[in-house]
């Protein structure tokens, strides 16, 4: 499924990555299908989809019988001091529970529209983009990375968020904060698989876009092309934007809710910094140096690459646009290759690589940096609705 083990150190890594990933997937419940090397197909299993289930429910009634995230002395004392804290810690516990049986339900509903598109990316990518070296598109393997070290921050985030702020250990402890990293993984490995399956599109329309741009300089030095090939890569061009709506159609649900779980985490996180700071006097300890911030850094690190994603595969569908206006400098084209050109063009104006999530917003930096602003607004109106308690 994955590329083979040659390349460098960097290449291994990602390897390693990628495989990390889809092993987890599979521990987890989390990708319930069996690949079929032979005809280099993915199935659906329904005995992977109830061994997902029942894992999940399981780990859900151990997280519920083993509960003390509430009872540490620090959240205590928060809570005391602020009983809107209190609630609103409940409003995204609440959320974060909805969230993972979200991104369950719409893994197991979804996934035989998941399998088609898995299989037919795969398909593309044996039968048309296997020969380029993946080793060329130096943003693929910078993603595939990046993604991989933001899901073990996360874990290492929560561990020390869990432990950090309880200073009496005990078994109890132990099996809540192991159900919560596990509750955590499994929405980290579903957002994912969408986020890799992205990367891997923008690779593919990267290919696109060089052997446009191979053809452009082949016709500026007086040499030929043919107009089949320009029209093979307009076929690939279109059912690679297919496969975008369809991905993006699948996962829009949980990646809106991904998305807001981390914008809202760090605006609780920032609030309960004011309340522990300023309302307790507390001095300047480790939870308020360390613990805190490390967890808000990290969760925007993990949105912002939730965002990068998106932008990255828009901007490179925009590049095929530029690149296709090159050959209008071109004197003496061929008729037939004229035509091939003008239908990839006109295709281009109308149809673009875009992540538009529930229909209400595209995915880039410009949403993203709304997003983030809009965040910092809710915590102003937050300390405004309660400045009486601070």
């Amino acid at each position: 499924m994955f590329r083979r083990r040659d390349g460098g150190f960097r290449q291994k890594l990602v390897h390693v990555t990628l495989r990390g990933a889809l092993y987890g997937s599979w521990v987890l419940g989390l990708f319930p299908f069996t690949y079929d090397s032979w005809t280099r197909k993915l199935h659906r299993s329904k005995w992977l989809i109830g061994y997902g289930i029942v894992l999940n429910v399981g780990i859900v009634a151990l997280i519920l019988a083993n509960d003390t995230e509430s009872e540490t002395p620090v959240r205590m004392e928060v809570f005391k001091r602020n009983p809107l804290a209190e609630r609103v810690n409940s409003i995204h516990d609440y959320h974060s529970l909805v969230m993972f049986a979200l991104m369950l339900l719409r893994c197991y509903w979804k996934s035989g529209d998941i399998a088609k598109i898995l299989n037919e990316l795969m398909d593309l990518q044996w039968h048309h983009f296997r020969h380029y070296p993946l080793e060329d598109c130096c943003s693929f393997d910078d993603f595939v990375l990046h993604r991989g070290l933001s899901v073990v921050l996360e874990i290492f985030s929560m561990l020390v968020m869990e432990l950090g702020m309880s200073p009496n250990y005990s078994p109890q402890l132990f099996l809540g904060t192991t159900g919560l990293c596990i509750i955590v993984l499994v929405v980290l490995l579903g957002a994912s698989h969408f986020h890799l399956a992205v990367v891997y599109i923008y690779r593919c329309v990267w290919i696109v876009n060089r052997e446009l741009l191979r053809f452009a300089n082949q016709l500026a030095e007086g040499e030929t092309v043919e107009s089949c090939e320009v029209d093979r890569l307009l076929s690939l061009y279109s059912r690679l934007l297919e496969l975008n709506h369809r991905l993006a159609g699948n996962y829009d649900y949980q990646m809106v809710m991904v998305m807001v779980s981390f914008l809202a985490a760090n605006v609780l996180g920032i609030y309960y910094y004011i309340i522990f700071s300023i309302s307790l006097h507390k001095e300047m300890n480790a939870i308020l140096l360390f613990i805190v911030p490390q967890a808000m850094i990290i969760n925007m690190y993990d949105f912002w690459l939730a965002i990068a994603v998106c932008d990255l595969a828009e901007r490179t569908g925009r590049k095929t646009s530029t690149i296709l206006k090159l050959f209008n400098d071109i004197e003496n084209m061929d008729i037939s290759l004229e035509r091939s050109i003008s239908d990839f063009a006109l295709f281009c104006s109308h149809q673009r690589f875009r992540f538009r999530h529930c229909g209400l917003f595209y995915v880039n930096y410009e949403m993203g940096f709304r997003m983030a602003i809009t965040s910092f607004l809710y915590l102003l109106f937050l300390i405004q609705f309660d400045f009486s308690n601070l």
